[in-house]
């Protein structure tokens, strides 16, 4: 058994070899917490969540990293607009990303640290590299000096005599206009925090060099992000990092966007889909299977057709797991082990369209094995079905989705009410064998989205494809 991934910096497909055995370290670039979270954010959580959930299903003891910036350009931005708080503005958002996270059934990370509980760690690292000759202060910044790092722009695969870093506000004293800020000096109103070399904040790269080395040493495995972060954020954490004296990471794996009409999905062209919003319309499984299942390096164009038919197509899995249970009398256990097939999708750069092959051919085995009553087939086919869906945190008998077979908790307690009198009186008129009246209200309930199957324990409904 080899997994493997997708490392940018090689641009190939590689054996994936931990730098301690039975272990996996990763680091996840999180949230810029400016705003609430869209889809395309909380997609990249979801893609290193089904990569843990793999490794861990593989035998690795996982350490996952997910970072939150707290403070930047943005959230200050955002704090003179609202005449708030920038930790106001910040925690505020922290929370939506998180509870995006956790309504798409994301696993919490082993630590979530944010950058303004860091800075000392940031200080101790211009620190080593002004002493190296890597960085140097002006006027109360701190810049990393890019000619004095051999291997700046390998990731992204750029020349830097054709480099033009952007400038930001305040950035005086550049020796060259492509070094970037570790540290910004303060302005009035904003916030600071007391530096040997003035009154400032952190630049937006300095923080995750930082951090990775104080939670998962000078050298790990993953580093993964959206390909949005490979240039300039991954590139200068590399270039600090590995001045400074750290191997760094050993692998970089970078996911790619959701889209919205060609564009990358963001709130700075207003084309964003808020999870908050999506949550409310879709049930979050459905969401979750909408965004995990194309391959992480996809792109992913958002559509209501497409989410339809994520819709109609888990329906599928979810409607046999319901029937077998039905047929079994009982919840079925997972099978301790995935079929051999959905492993190596799997372990080839995770390869979910694929595995996600194998889990829809198995439901159509076992609804072959219900429709000829054979019901050992069907427990067996359910049984690798949820041992598949679990990996994917998609397995509907999950704790984590109890209670969420519809949209809305509550709702569903009061539609299930007012269906079941509605079927109380069809059964009325089958009993009395008024065939007519009773093929009627079928047809009324199904063109009002509903799905009714009559099985061996009575009538049941579940919401059609819409």
């Amino acid at each position: 058994m080899t997994i493997r991934l997708h490392d940018t910096n090689a641009r190939q497909i590689r054996d994936f070899v931990p730098l301690a055995a039975g272990c996996v370290s990763i680091y996840l670039c999180g949230a810029t917490v400016q705003a609430a979270p869209h889809i395309g954010h909380i997609r990249s959580g979801l893609n290193f969540d089904i990569m843990r959930r793999w490794f861990e299903y593989r035998g690795y003891d996982v350490t996952f990293i997910r970072n939150v910036t707290d403070i930047d350009d943005k959230i200050i931005n955002k704090s003179a607009e609202q005449n708030r708080p920038w930790w106001s503005i910040g925690y505020e958002n922290e929370r939506a990303f998180n509870d995006g996270y956790d309504a798409l059934g994301c696993l919490p990370p082993t630590y979530e640290p944010r950058a303004t509980g860091h800075i000392t760690e940031m200080v101790e690292m211009m620190r080593g590299l002004i002493e190296r000759g890597h960085a140097y202060a002006a006027d109360g910044n701190v810049y990393f000096d890019v000619r004095s790092y051999e291997g700046y722009l390998e990731l992204s695969n750029q020349d830097l005599d054709d480099l033009r870093q952007p400038s930001g506000d305040n950035e005086t004293g550049k020796r060259d206009k492509r070094d970037f800020a570790m540290w910004k000096s303060a302005k009035p109103g904003e916030p600071s925090w007391e530096t040997p070399w003035g009154r400032g904040r952190p630049g937006w790269h300095l923080e995750c060099s930082a951090m990775a080395h104080k939670y998962l040493g000078t050298a790990f495995d993953i580093h993964g992000g959206g390909i949005d972060l490979i240039f300039p954020h991954h590139e200068n954490e590399i270039a600090q990092a590995k001045a400074f004296g750290d191997e760094f990471a050993k692998y970089w794996v970078h996911n790619g966007w959701v889209t919205l009409s060609g564009e990358k999905m963001s709130k700075s062209l207003g084309n964003s889909v808020l999870v908050a919003d999506m949550v409310k319309q879709w049930r979050p499984i459905v969401l979750r299977y909408y965004l995990g299942t194309p391959h992480y390096r996809s792109m992913i164009e958002y559509s209501e057709e497409a989410l339809r038919e994520a819709e109609s197509a888990f329906a599928r899995i979810e409607g046999f797991v319901q029937r077998v249970v039905e047929k079994a009398g009982g919840p079925v256990e997972a099978a301790v082990e995935v079929p051999p097939a959905f492993a190596e999708a799997m372990d080839d750069d995770l390869g979910v369209p694929q595995a996600l092959a194998i889990i829809h051919t198995a439901v159509r085995q076992g609804n072959s094995a219900l429709a000829a009553d054979d019901k050992e087939a069907a427990v067996a086919r359910l049984a690798e079905v949820r041992a598949m869906l679990g990996v994917l945190g998609l397995d509907p008998l999950d704790p984590h989705w109890a209670g969420e077979s519809d949209r809305g908790e509550d709702l569903h307690g009061v539609v299930d009410t007012l269906v079941r009198l509605v079927l109380d009186q069809r059964q009325s008129a089958r009993e009395r064998k008024d065939w007519p009246a009773a093929d009627a209200i079928r047809d009324q309930l199904n063109q009002s989205g509903l799905v009714i199957e009559d099985s061996p324990t009575g009538p049941r409904w579940t919401l059609g494809p819409r």
